[in-house]
């Protein structure tokens, strides 16, 4: 595993995770590149498609923002040079409205706030350089998301409440 001022590869992409759950904004400057490119916000808000730290940092919001308690499990790391894979456990409490973005940056779905906790799988790949992470990818259980939160299958009533909250986020 390589090493960037004694910190490895992996405990540097576990830091990463961690900080998207409780982190500053100091905490992503120091460890995003400023060219750091999230392969994972084409669905996220216009603000987290700027990549660097101001990008992650605002993916981070906005999570936080619709899941309490957000945090995430680490399982396994396993580092080879500058690529990193870490398979971890994401969970929270559904308390705000998360919408999701379409590609050109628009509202395409808001799910309103459930009140109801989850807790599914992720891996996320990180690409590191200069002890800095400068590119990500993940693939997440959405769908497991989805059926912990009541999202999928929807009830009428809350197909109701998703259109509502779609057009005041589409506001």
């Amino acid at each position: 595993m390589s090493t960037t001022a004694g910190v490895s590869a992996g405990e540097l992409a576990v830091r990463a995770i961690r900080i998207m759950a409780d982190g500053d904004r100091a905490d992503f400057d120091a460890l995003v590149h400023p060219d750091a490119v999230n392969r994972e916000d084409d669905v996220e808000p216009p603000e987290c498609r700027v990549g660097g730290p101001t990008g992650y940092y605002a993916t981070a919001l906005w999570l936080r923002t619709a899941f309490e308690g957000l945090a995430y499990e680490i399982h396994h790391v396993i580092a080879d040079g500058n690529l990193v894979a870490i398979n971890s456990t994401m969970s929270g409490r559904h308390v705000a409205p998360f919408a999701v973005y379409t590609p050109a940056g628009g509202v395409d779905t808001v799910f309103p706030p459930t009140g109801k906790s989850f807790a599914i799988t992720q891996s996320h790949w990180f690409r590191l350089e200069d002890g800095m992470v400068v590119e990500h990818w993940a693939n997440r259980d959405d769908l497991g998301q989805a059926k912990q939160l009541g999202w999928v299958p929807p009830t009428p009533a809350y197909l109701f409440r998703m259109a509502r909250a779609k057009r005041r986020a589409s506001r």
